[in-house]
Parts: C-alpha cells; structure tokens; sequence
C-alpha cells in the first residue's frame, strides 16, 4: 500500500503541471495557457530592448563555446560537454546564428539579412517568446514528467494512442500540450521524454513533427490576418479534421515509417500491457504512485530543470536564428517558391480553388515561415483561397522559422531533408480535405 504522502506527492505536482501546461486561460479576450502568459510577462517586465539584447548575448556565447569545446579544448564537466561539445555542422550553425544575431541587433550587413521580414523578425519578434517560453516551460516541465502524470494517462490511452498513431500512451500529455498550448513546448516535452529514453527514435519523430500544432491563438492570428474571423468554429474544425487524418496516415509511410524504434540511451519499448485484475484506470494509478514514490527531491528538481532550458537557451535559439533567417531570406528575396508552386497551378484549377495563380505562390512558402502564406493570401478577393491557404499554413506544421528550426536544434533524430518530405506530404494529404470542406462552407 502507498501513503498518503506518495499520493499528495503524484497529485499536487501533476495538478500543477496540468494547470500550467494544458489548462487554457482567458486573458484580454484572447486565449493561453499560464506557461505563455508567464513568458509573456517577463518580456514586458524586462522590456523589449533587454530581451533582445540578452537573446544575442546568448546566442553568442553558445557558438564561441561550442568553438572552443568541440574544436580547441575538451571540456571537463559532462554538463558542458553535452551542452556545448557537439558535431561540426552544428558548430558552424550556431556560429552563423550567432553571426546574423550580431548583425540584425547592430544593424549593419546586407538588407536579406536584417530585414524586418527575415533576420529582424526572427530576432525581435520569435526569440524573445522563445526565450521566456523556454525559461518557464523548462524550469516546470518536471511536473509533468516525474511525478507519475505520465504513467496515469499512458495506462488510460494506451488503447487509443497505439493502434490509431503507432504511439505509447504517455505520448497523449505532449500532444495535448501542443494542441492546447504551443507546438513549441510539445516538442521541448518531447525532446525531454527523448533524451530520457521513454521514447525511441520513431515515436519521437512522429510526435514531433504531427502533432506540434500552433495553438489556438496563433490560428486567431491567422483568421483574423486573411480577414475571416467571423468563420472561426469551421475554420478551427477543418484543421482539426485535416490535421487528424495526416497524424493517422504520416506514421505509417515514409520518411517516419523507416525510422527505427532505437533509443538516444539505453531503453526499450514502455510494456503498456495491463496486468490480470487491473484496467487501465487502475493500473495507471498504481503505476503512477510507483513513479512519484521513486521520484526526485526539490534539488534535483531544479537541476533537471536548469539542465532543460541551458540545453534549449544555448542549443536552440542559435539554430532557429541561423535557419530562419536562412529559410526567410530565401521566401522573401527569391523567387524559389513561386517556382516551385507554379506546376501546381492546373492541380489547384482541377479542385476548384479560384485564384490558383495567387494560391500556388502561398502554397509552399509556409516551409519557411507560418505567417508568409497568410501575407501572400491577405490580398486575394476569394475568401475560399484565403480560407484554403490559412487552414493549410496550419496543417503543414513544420516551418522553420520556429517548431522546424527547434525541432532542428533539439536531439530529435529529423534532419532538414525529412522535415521537408514530411511538409510535403502533410501538404498533400491536408488540401484535398481542406478544399473539400472549404467547397461546403463557400
């Protein structure tokens, strides 16, 4: 039998991490989680200027460091040799993060560069929430994972969770976080269970990159961007059927389905079988009370947390500002995604989608940035379009200039090759749904 103590233990805890991660709030008419209303106070405690500033001050100490630990001196502490030791692709990245972070901050270099649409708006507008994001989620992510939440709700969904998506149980906590709250923060939870070896690598992945969904609030933003909010319940109700679909179809093809179920440390498999005289409510519970029995005191709960957003701070952001800019510079100063859309005209004419020409432009650049689609489409006079590439810009979920690029950065085992495969055929499998609810709705 558990104590008393044990139960408080798994239930305080877990209630609190519910109540941060998954809990939607209203705040000034808007929609959040307390997560991303905490990141959102500390910015406009410190003020815009500073945050900034910090930003690049880390970003740079994380490419000189990962310079000299990797290439000059080996590093004496296993906390900074997995921090800052790391392969020479990822030094040269975080190097040329920190090289646009300097550039964009001081305002000197070429336009492609500092722009407010490429460099400038990586820095000024996503990093500075990605920090604080990171900083809140990172210090509390232990509520959710070590204290048995984890083992209670694997038990219950494990029925549900494996044969529609492939997936463990456990995993149904990180999609709801990114359904309710932030793709962001379900890939950080991700990356978290990952590296702990609750995950392999194929479960990881799939998680990743089919259910880190934007939240509720940044679908607002699109709405109302294209000029549509008054359709919000259908629009919200197509990405949720669209974005249904794709995770049931994604894990079960290439590139995920060849992704080995190896783990980043020595694991195997979560046995979710239900022993004789237990169902899943009552098993998870035992389960749950055995984890939070075994569970870490308030000291390793702050290093566990420490460890999670130095791995995020000085591991990620010089990733997403490396690549975003990168991926913005190409949306925005080439002509590379109108020629990639522009063979697809005649596909988007055969569905019925009015301005094709206009759609196709959109129809790819999402890659690059989530709001770039929704730019492109603002002008068209068919709200259908508009309807169809705002949904889609959703669905397609990876793009760079965010969950991509810390999808990227984090240890999750998807290069920039397959997250682009997989924006494509989540491309593809997402608009022919999309533009047949959008032919009821119009």
């Amino acid at each position: 039998m558990h104590k008393t103590a044990t139960l408080f233990k798994f239930l305080i805890p877990s209630l609190i991490g519910i109540l941060m991660f998954l809990f939607p709030i209203q705040v000034d008419g808007e929609t959040t989680i307390p997560v991303a209303y905490l990141a959102n106070g500390l910015n406009e405690l410190l003020g815009a200027n500073t945050v900034i500033l910090i930003v690049v001050i880390l970003i740079n100490i994380s490419a000189l460091l990962s310079i000299l630990f990797s290439w000059v001196i080996e590093p004496g502490s296993e906390f900074i040799r997995n921090l800052f030791r790391t392969n020479p692709i990822w030094v040269i990245l975080r190097a040329v993060g920190a090289v646009f972070a300097l550039m964009t901050y001081i305002a000197v270099g070429p336009e492609a560069i500092i722009s407010d649409v490429t460099g400038g708006m990586i820095l000024n507008d996503l990093l500075p929430t990605l920090f604080a994001v990171f900083l809140f989620a990172g210090i509390l992510l232990p509520l959710l994972l070590n204290y048995g939440l984890l083992e209670f709700v694997g038990s219950i969904f494990a029925k549900i969770m494996r044969p529609l998506f492939t997936l463990p149980g456990r995993s149904t906590v990180d999609n709801l976080a990114s359904w309710v709250g932030d793709g962001t923060v379900g890939v950080l939870l991700t990356s978290n269970q990952y590296e702990k070896g609750f995950y392999s690598k194929r479960e990881a992945s799939v998680i990743a990159t089919t259910f880190s969904v934007v939240s509720i609030t940044f679908s607002i933003v699109i709405l109302d961007l294209i000029g549509l909010m008054d359709y919000f319940g259908l629009f919200y109700l197509t990405i949720i059927v669209a974005g249904i679909v794709a995770a049931l179809i994604m894990p079960r093809i290439p590139p995920l389905s060849w992704i080995k179920d190896d783990y980043y440390v020595e694991g195997e498999e979560v046995d979710e079988t239900i022993p004789r005289g237990y169902n899943p409510f009552t098993w998870g519970y035992k389960k749950a009370l055995d984890r939070s029995e075994n569970a870490e005191g308030f000291g390793d709960f702050v290093k566990d947390g420490i460890k999670t957003v130095a791995d995020m701070w000085f591991a990620v952001l010089p990733i997403v500002m490396a690549i975003g800019t990168l991926g913005t510079m190409l949306a925005e100063f080439t002509p590379i995604f109108s020629w990639i859309g522009a063979p697809f005209v005649p596909v988007l004419e055969l569905m019925g989608i009015p301005e094709a020409q206009a759609a196709s432009e959109a129809l790819f650049i999402g890659f690059t940035d989530m709001f770039l689609p929704a730019i492109l489409i603002e002008g068209v006079s068919a709200d259908m379009t508009r309807f169809i590439i705002g949904a889609l810009s959703i669905t397609q979920l990876i793009y760079l200039s965010e969950v991509g690029g810390v999808i990227l950065g984090s240890k999750i085992p998807v290069g920039l090759g397959k997250l682009f495969v997989i924006f494509l055929l989540r491309t593809a499998i997402t608009l022919p749904i999309i533009t047949l609810i959008a032919h009821f709705i119009f």
